[in-house]
Formats: C-alpha cells, structure tokens, sequence
C-alpha cells in the first residue's frame, strides 16, 4: 500500500489531509461526524490573548461555487481555550495544531510562549494573514520586512513547529514567503481567504454587515494552486497548500505543484467526511500510477 505519510519538521503527518482553520472549530463540533483520526492533523479555530466576539451579522454569505465569511475572528481566548478545548483535544488520535493571532507584535509573542508550554500542542499556525481584521494581521502579512520581523520574534518565543500563513492579497507572495522562511518559519501555509464583497441589487447595500468577507471554496481553487506553485519554486521548506479542495483531485493539483499537504476547510461544510474520502483518493491514484511514496508525487509537474 503507498506510503501517504507526510513528515513537516518534527510533525509527523499518517496522510496529508489537514483540517484548515476556522472551518473545524475546535474539532468537538464535528464529533460524531467525523471520525476520529480520520485527518493528518486539525488546525484550530484561531485563538487570540483575549475572547473576541467577532463582527455582527450577517457574516456569511453564499457566493457561485464559494462563500464570503467576515466572522471576524471570533474565539473564546488563550485561557478558556487550554481549560475547556485542549483537555479535549488531547484525547483525539490527531496532531494538533493551533492557529493564532494577535493585533500586535507582542501579543504574537506572549501567545507563542504560553502555547508552547501547553501539553498536547504538535504545532503553532500563525496567522499573519486574515483580511478581517482592522489592524495587525494584515499589514503583517503584505508588507515583506513586518512579515520577518513577526516571524522572526515568534520563532524565538517557541520550541514548537512554527507554520506561517500567507495571505493571497500581497503584491508578490512569494516574496514574502522567501523573507518568512529566512526569518525561522519551519513550514507556510497558503493560501488564506481572498477579499471580497456582494451586494444586494434591491436594496443596494452589502449583504455582510462588515462590508467585505473572506472569499473561499473552488472558486479561489486555481488562485491557491498557482501561489502555492510559485512559492515552492521560492522556498525550501515545506508548504501546506489550501483553497478550495473538494476531492481527492483538487488536493493532488497542490501537490503536484509542490505542496506536501493539503488543508480543507469549506469543503468540511459540505461533506464533514470529505477527509476520509481524499485521503483514499489520493492512495487509489498513486496505487494507479504506481508511485510508492507521497514525496514521489509532490513537486511532479510537468511543463
């Protein structure tokens, strides 16, 4: 049987499907849905020092082949989140990852130091990258020397394998993800939401009370497999590639591309065992083409 294992620094994946962020909540939500040990790794809901009520609704709407979300970032905070979500998180069989964010350098810090000393933690995912919020994660994440400069205080802050999230809406992605992997990122994660928006003709006002959202699902899907492929061409370390993945074809594009794993994230509203599901495709498609090992695929395209 090929080999789907995936090894992301000292992160050691069974197969390569990744539970995105945000979208998995804080993996209880899906219980009896989803059966445990299914995915390589889950991602959770992104945690910041303080709770955060998130922005008023409406925040999500559904768009062709998509949906816009302006949650804003919504969370219960660093320390109901250890009290209440990590003791169950502990008990699953899959890695976790914890995302995070902050508004300023130091809150970045101060979580990664106090995450870090939490047990059962296999990752930190920063996210640098959400276009949601007013101040801090986008500004990191479009402007190459802040994007370093983050990465770089956050890596000295934590033992843990630091994933860095890109944001699609920099001017140039992969040079960004150069100047994160200079400054200790052990893996990226790409590509976060696309700005969005969608207004009603009738009343001719936006349909999110925050005005914009974050675009996701396939309609972003050749958008992500292009960054992700321009970006593996400018680093070395390993990428995580997301954006619209349905089925066990979409995640071999990232692949392919050069992409290690895969995060899924709109696709969990859909069909909550699509995890399952891509991980098999993924075996039947190297067991047809007679490849061993998920390495063997990565990076394989042809031009």
């Amino acid at each position: 049987m090929p080999d789907i294992s995936v090894q992301i620094a000292s992160l050691h994946l069974k197969n390569p499907v990744i539970a995105a962020s945000g979208t998995f909540g804080y993996g209880q939500e899906y219980a009896g849905l989803v059966e445990d040990g299914v995915f390589g790794a889950l991602v959770t809901k992104g945690i910041s020092l303080l709770p955060a009520p998130g922005n008023p609704g409406p925040r999500i709407v559904e768009t062709p082949s998509g949906m816009l979300n302006a949650i804003g970032l919504q969370n219960i905070g660093l320390e109901a989140f250890v009290s209440e979500k990590m003791p169950l998180l502990r008990a699953c069989m899959t890695p976790v990852i914890v995302n995070f964010y902050g508004t300023t350098a130091e809150q970045y810090v101060e979580l990664a130091e106090r995450l870090s000393d939490v047990e059962g933690i296999a990752a930190l995912e920063a996210n640098i990258s959400c276009p949601n919020i007013k101040q801090g994660g986008v500004s990191f994440g479009t402007d190459e020397r802040m994007a370093a400069g983050i990465t770089e205080r956050i890596r000295a802050a934590t033992r843990l394998p630091l994933i860095v999230k890109l944001t699609p809406n920099a001017a140039d992605i992969a040079r960004i993800a150069r100047s994160v992997e200079q400054a200790g990122a052990d893996a990226l994660s790409l590509i976060n939401t696309l700005t969005g928006m969608v207004i009603d003709p009738e009343t001719r006002r936006p349909l999110l009370a925050n005005i914009t959202g974050g675009l996701s699902g396939p309609a972003i899907r050749p958008i992500a497999v292009r960054m992700v492929w321009q970006v593996c061409r400018a680093v070395r370390i390993p990428v995580i590639g997301l954006g619209g993945i349905m089925s066990a074809g979409d995640a071999l594009q990232f692949l392919i591309a050069g992409a290690c794993a895969v995060q899924i994230g709109t696709g969990l509203f859909v069909d909550p065992a699509i995890a399952g599901r891509v991980a098999a495709g993924i075996r039947q498609y190297m067991e047809a083409h007679g490849f061993e090992r998920l390495d063997q695929i990565v990076g394989s395209l042809i031009v």
